[in-house]
């Protein structure tokens, strides 16, 4: 699938530290598309990733899907039917667990600057966010799995590392 197949409205979802941020910042790039990283829409800036009240996310998000352009990244189930009747394409990156956990860890520890982290944000290693990745993360894996296949919207999934590679070098992603 080429990646002009997906349209100007791109969804990109899946586990916590999948690859969602990096791929949507090179889609971006290659597209000339605006990035929306859900995180930080989510997120208060300057903060160790404090919750925004839900309304003000609900109001970012939805300011931010009514351009006519834009790749966006993030699951956020909230606002996830709204996302898709304005998508033209979805991505789902469906990594293993251990390889999500393992980013998670490198990341806190060694990157400070990354795409869709926090404006002025710090990172701190979260017991709670290794729990969601290695408990929660399983049941939404099925939930995105069922929702994906149901979808009628240009779409791939991407269920490995190597799989992500080879789509980026297929697309010519830098």
């Amino acid at each position: 699938m080429r990646l002009s197949d997906f349209g100007e409205r791109i969804c990109i979802l899946g586990p916590s530290n999948s690859g969602k941020s990096t791929l949507a910042a090179a889609i971006g790039r290659k597209c000339g598309l605006p990035v929306v990283h859900l995180d930080r829409l989510y997120h208060l800036p300057d903060t160790d990733w404090v919750p925004r009240p839900k309304e003000d996310f609900v109001a970012l998000h939805d300011e931010a899907i009514a351009g006519d352009r834009w790749v966006i990244d993030g699951n956020y189930g909230l606002s996830m039917p709204r996302r898709f009747s304005r998508a033209t394409g979805v991505i789902l990156l469906d990594v293993p667990m251990p390889l999500s956990l393992y980013r998670y860890v490198r990341r806190t520890l060694f990157q400070s600057d990354r795409p869709g982290g926090l404006d002025g944000g710090q990172e701190s290693l979260k017991w709670e966010m290794i729990r969601h990745i290695a408990v929660t993360t399983p049941n939404n894996r099925r939930r995105w799995a069922d929702m994906f296949e149901e979808l009628t919207l240009p779409k791939i999934r991407l269920t490995s590392a190597a799989a992500i590679r080879r789509c980026r070098a297929d697309w010519q992603l830098d």
